[in-house]
């Protein structure tokens, strides 16, 4: 029977037998006995069970379906942190040598991730305008580029990804669009109905919602051609694995069992079984809190817009906003719970106005159950200079709010109060 996302938010990924919990358990184990040495050399060869807790856990293995089916892919893998899942669905693809072209438009941890840490790896990233011209971005592609990378709606600059336009120009290179899904979530926004090949959250946002674990995912979609000869790592012999070749074994699931195989076996960022059940249960209140997200956001953010204090509001769905129309394509049911706004009297008088909220959590994290703030060039963007800055379209001045799931009326009266201390 095929469910709804709702449906799925709460059913997807664990179905217990007759008798058995109803509830996921948590299966804290790192190992796995088995009858036979013969068994375990065979799952070396093809893991088709669970055997080390580094990389595979049953409980983990749950909710990884689960996302897995949200979003309409043939598999996933969990990570210890969002970071991990976008270094490695590059990792995944790119080697020394090689390039890969991402948006400029990115949280900043993922900006400093591609242009300085890969960097050291001797992988370049080359950015890109996102709302360039098709053939201004096809300038940035070379012959060693192997990925595009960017994100649904950005963090904190709010655009909104043309996503049929970015994986187009990707497919066109015979390359794959990995797509950053965290702020949209599979419920608001599903980028493999629109082209893109390979889907990653940081799962410590919305999908978690609860502030309790640090997590990420990666999702493929399962259909990109690993087989047209810019992937040799995925058409030929692995001999670090008895020389088995991925498209080869694994079809149309290649590239997330080799980013199993191959990159967590070694690197092992798979996150704990208690963080995997931490994760599923807010999940199972996505679709729910995702609708409260949008509806108190865009109430917030039309107060933002009739106050005289507010030099820019940037929240796609508001009447005005730039990419209200992509919001439409791409966001029909709204567009997360985060608003960037820009008071006037830049960086000293956006500090002024955070220190005097009193409802809202002044704190570094985005996509939580209760209101918060942060000040981006002070925070999360630190390691940025002045250019990156703009290149993410972040005004020294800008304020990323998350709003949570209080009553607006109370958020929206502790934002003026604090207005009126200015």
């Amino acid at each position: 029977m095929k469910y709804k996302i709702e449906t799925k938010c709460l059913r997807s990924g664990y179905t217990p037998k007759n008798g058995e919990p109803r509830v996921m358990p948590i299966v804290q184990s790192i190992t796995y006995p088995f009858d036979s040495t013969e068994h375990i050399a065979g799952l070396f060869d093809m893991p088709t069970a669970h055997m080390y807790s580094r990389f595979s856990n049953p409980t983990v293995a749950a909710v990884e379906e689960k996302l897995s089916d949200l979003e309409g892919g043939v598999g996933a893998m969990c990570t210890t942190s969002g970071q991990a899942a976008s270094m490695l669905s590059i990792l995944n693809i790119c080697k020394s040598g090689d390039s890969f072209v991402s948006t400029s438009s990115i949280y900043g941890g993922t900006v400093n991730l591609f242009a300085v840490t890969l960097k050291k790896f001797g992988i370049e990233c080359v950015f890109v305008d996102q709302e360039a011209s098709a053939e201004e971005i096809q300038k940035a592609f070379k012959s060693n580029t192997k990925a595009v990378f960017a994100e649904t709606i950005a963090n904190p600059a709010l655009t909104v990804l043309d996503i049929e336009k970015m994986a187009n120009i990707a497919h066109k290179n015979g390359l794959p669009l990995i797509v950053d899904n965290t702020f949209a979530t599979p419920y608001l926004c599903r980028p493999f109905e629109h082209g893109a090949d390979i889907i990653v959250h940081s799962t410590s946002k919305y999908l978690d919602g609860h502030a309790v674990q640090v997590g990420g995912v990666i999702i493929d979609r399962g259909n990109f051609d690993w087989t047209n000869g810019k992937f040799p790592d995925f058409t030929e012999p692995d001999e670090s694995y008895h020389g088995v070749v991925y498209t080869k074994e694994f079809g149309n699931m290649a590239y997330i069992i080799k980013a199993r195989m191959q990159l967590m076996r070694d690197l092992g960022c798979y996150p704990s079984a208690h963080s995997a059940f931490l994760l599923n249960l807010g999940i199972e209140t996505l679709a729910l809190r995702m609708d409260r997200y949008c509806s108190n956001a865009l109430k917030v953010a039309e107060y933002f817009q009739n106050s005289e204090m507010i030099e820019e509001v940037k929240y796609p769905t508001l009447k005005g906003d730039k990419y209200n129309n992509l919001a439409k394509k791409y966001l029909p049911k709204g567009a997360s719970g985060v608003i960037s706004i820009t008071i006037k009297g830049g960086r000293e008088v956006a500090i002024k106005f955070m220190d005097a909220l009193k409802l809202a959590y002044n704190e570094v994290h985005v996509a939580d159950i209760c209101t918060c703030v942060l000040h981006p060039a002070s925070a999360t963007h630190r390691q940025l200079t002045d250019k990156q800055l703009i290149d993410c379209g972040i005004n020294p001045g800008m304020i990323r709010f998350s709003i949570g799931l209080e009553n607006v009326d109370d958020i929206i009266a502790d934002i003026d109060q604090a207005l009126k201390t200015l």
